[in-house]
C-alpha cells in the first residue's frame, strides 16, 4: 500500500466525508457505490460554478477504486475541471482516505472522470456562459 505523508495542495478541495457504518458492508468495508455518489457530488461543484447553473451528470467516463476506504475514514475529495466543451464540462475527481487511527497515512483511494452538462429551467441542454 502507497502512503502519502499530506494531501495534494495543487488540487481544488470540493468535499469531506468520513463513511459510516450505514455506507459499509459487515466487514467494514464501503461500499463502492457510496463512494460513487460522493465523487459525484464533489465533481458536480466545479461543473456547477463553471455553468453558472445547473448540471446533471451524463456520465461517469472512468472510476477506479485504487485502495480500500473503512468507516471511520477521513475523505478529501479533491475536483478540478479537466475539459470544457460548448454545453459540458469534464471534471477529475481524485479521492483521499486518512485513516483517522493512523493520523499520518493518508492514501489515494479512487479516481475519477465525469462529465456534466449545463441544462436550463426545463432542463434541455443549455450553452455554457463565456468564462469570467
Amino acid at each position: 500500500m502507497h502512503s502519502l505523508s499530506h494531501l495534494p495542495h495543487d488540487k481544488t478541495l470540493a468535499l469531506r466525508a468520513v463513511p459510516q457504518p450505514s455506507n459499509a458492508n459487515m466487514h467494514g468495508d464501503v461500499f463502492g457505490g457510496w463512494i460513487m455518489a460522493q465523487v459525484d457530488i464533489a465533481g458536480s461543484i466545479p461543473a456547477t460554478r463553471r455553468a453558472h447553473g445547473r448540471v446533471v451528470t451524463v456520465a461517469v467516463n472512468s472510476l477506479v477504486f485504487k485502495q480500500p476506504v473503512f468507516v471511520g475514514d477521513l475523505l478529501s475529495f479533491y475536483a478540478d475541471i479537466a475539459k470544457v466543451g460548448n454545453t459540458s464540462v469534464a471534471v477529475s475527481v481524485e479521492v483521499y482516505a486518512q485513516r483517522l487511527n493512523f493520523a499520518e497515512q493518508i492514501f489515494k483511494v479512487a479516481e475519477a472522470t465525469l462529465t456534466y452538462v449545463a441544462t436550463d429551467n426545463d432542463r434541455r441542454p443549455r450553452a455554457l456562459p463565456a468564462e469570467g
